[in-house]
């Protein structure tokens, strides 16, 4: 049977260029109109994989995916990274001055909000998904209304680009994990990073005594994410991510931070893509 991914939005976003460059470009996506939908479709069984971006270099973490891959006891099996280029799109023959609305997803405005400023006539409304919105100014041709998206989706559905690479840095890039249910067994491939989730008590120190560990077993912490913990105020679980050369070294590590902190959960061990 053929490998089914869950992506978030539809052909032409972000998530289905990521599907085609980590898999290949004739990958069986299915396309998801939320986060929520996409992890409901990997824990039934509907999808066998699934892209999810986890974070951009400009707005930051998407924290509630966190908290779905957490609770779900989803497994990270990879990441990939992309440049994110945006660009404002509409039906042909029109001009940015008849522009009256730009829908995109929240995350793409924030990214774009410079671009817009000297456009002031144009209202910006958040939607659920990049490609979706110009599919629907495709199929509906709708005018004076623009979408911000990939150059994939313009040439999809058949839209102008008004102006490319209205990003306000150009460095911009977006983290994506590839997700299972199942744990990433060894098959030979360099496998050199991994994301940990735990818990700390409420003391001082605690959280440099765990950082200790790390540096003392020659792990390179990438990434540390904290979030509070709804039914215990003031108290935090921490989402780390870390690289390393020895796999034994992690795994040492690993068996010191489990009497030191409390739930710790190695979320997936994979190879680190930069």
């Amino acid at each position: 049977m053929e490998k089914k991914v869950a992506i978030q939005g539809i052909q032409g976003s972000f998530h289905h260029l990521v599907a085609q460059e980590y898999y290949h470009k004739s990958i069986n996506v299915l396309e998801c109109m939320s986060f929520r939908e996409l992890v409901s479709a990997l824990v039934s069984g509907e999808a066998n994989e699934a892209v999810m971006a986890i974070e951009n270099s400009i707005a930051g973490s998407i924290l509630p995916n966190y908290a779905m891959i957490d609770e779900n006891n989803i497994k990270v099996i990879g990441e990939h990274y992309i440049p994110i280029d945006m660009n404002l799109m509409a039906l042909p023959g029109q001009s940015i001055e008849k522009i009256k609305k730009v829908f995109s997803h929240p995350m793409a405005l924030l990214q774009c909000k410079d671009f817009f400023k000297k456009f002031p006539h144009i209202k910006l409304i958040e939607d659920a998904d990049t490609a979706e919105v110009a599919k629907r100014i495709y199929e509906k041709e709708l005018k004076h209304v623009g979408a911000v998206a990939s150059k994939a989706a313009a040439q999809i559905f058949n839209l102008e680009m008004l102006a490319e690479s209205i990003h306000t840095k150009k460095s911009n890039a977006t983290r994506f994990l590839i997700l299972s249910m199942k744990k990433k067994e060894p098959n030979g491939e360099i496998i050199n990073k991994a994301s940990l989730k735990f818990e700390l008590e409420s003391k001082r120190g605690s959280l440099v005594s765990v950082l200790n560990i790390i540096r003392d077993f020659d792990l390179d912490m990438t990434k540390i994410q904290s979030m509070p913990i709804i039914e215990t105020p003031w108290k935090y679980s921490f989402f780390v991510d870390v690289i390393f050369e020895e796999y034994e070294s992690f795994q040492k590590a690993m068996e010191i931070l489990e009497v030191m902190t409390e739930q710790l959960k190695v979320l997936g061990t994979y190879k680190n893509s930069l």
